[in-house]
């Protein structure tokens, strides 16, 4: 898996390739939280999954983990533009039902910024 991170402001952009998996989760999660830790002041994530090819139980437990953390605090997880494959496993799962999932990153930006 790569990941590509940047923050703009209180958003972290994290843009994933290839498998979210049992294997790659750790690292997606450890990644995330060493942003979430450098800075503090980020309250939304959004999460650019066009290019993920597999996802499984472990990789939709990462992300459901993220939401949780910045629930409470007014902050959000957004997913953007998920591959198919992402996408099933979103909504066989339930979590297109809890986290918001946008057609394009422009979309996002006005969700978690009101641009």
């Amino acid at each position: 898996m790569k990941i590509n991170v940047r923050v703009i402001g209180r958003v972290l952009v994290v843009e994933l390739f290839g498998e979210l998996d049992l294997n790659t989760a750790p690292r997606f999660r450890d990644v995330v939280e060493g942003e979430l830790h450098s800075n503090p002041a980020i309250n939304h994530i959004l999460l650019l999954m066009r290019g993920v090819t597999f996802i499984d139980s472990s990789g939709l437990g990462v992300i459901l983990g993220r939401y949780k953390k910045l629930r409470p605090h007014g902050g959000s997880v957004i997913i953007v533009a998920p591959s198919l494959q992402a996408r099933k496993a979103l909504e066989l799962s339930g979590l297109a039902g809890i986290i918001s999932i946008c057609s394009t990153e422009d979309e996002a930006w006005v969700k978690a910024v009101g641009v």
